[in-house]
């Protein structure tokens, strides 16, 4: 006879399980879990604005997974990137890091690819897909917060202008249409 799996707790049992203890075990429970792994310690860091660069861990994953050591015969890992991605935003949720970093995404596998040469029609799809999310985050936020995130977008999409599979006609219809102002 087989013996039945249990379900895992799910956050109902979990938030009753933590809401009795007091703030000493709370405090003894996240420094656990910080200490557990580096995604935990990067995770809490994000979450409380905690060392020097909270972005830098997050953007080391993506420059890696959208810019690989060739050499080496690292591959390049979109879903990883893109999971750094939503990581970050779980943790800080934070609008302006999120776009760092979405913008960090595109600008790290548009330099691979005029470094190496044509990739493929999937990797130019994350990248136009990624540039589309970053443009509709930057136009959320505050007009005095835009012009550093759109400018480096004017120039990803600029660098791009000669590589095919349709990307940097992508790129450029993308910005002009978000920005037509800035056309000229």
């Amino acid at each position: 006879m087989k013996s039945k799996k249990q379900p895992k707790p799910r956050w109902p049992a979990v938030k009753a399980a933590i809401s009795g203890l007091d703030q000493a075990a709370l405090l003894e429970l996240i420094r656990d879990l910080h200490g557990l792994s580096a995604s935990n310690q990067q995770f809490v860091d994000a979450r409380l604005g905690l060392g020097q660069d909270p972005l830098a861990p997050y953007k080391k994953v993506i420059a890696k997974c959208m810019y690989p050591d060739v050499l080496r015969r690292q591959p390049v890992q979109i879903s990883k990137a893109k999971k750094a991605i939503s990581e970050y935003r779980t943790a800080a949720r934070d609008a302006r890091g999120e776009i760092e970093l979405m913008v960090h995404f595109v600008e790290s596998g548009n330099q691979f690819t005029l470094d190496y040469g044509d990739i493929d029609e999937g990797f130019y799809d994350a990248l136009v897909n990624m540039y589309a999310r970053a443009i509709k985050a930057i136009k959320d936020l505050p007009y005095p917060d835009q012009p550093a995130f759109r400018d480096r977008l004017r120039e990803v999409a600029r660098s791009a202008e000669k590589i095919g599979w349709g990307y940097g006609d992508g790129l450029g219809d993308a910005y002009s249409s978000a920005f037509p102002e800035a056309d000229g």
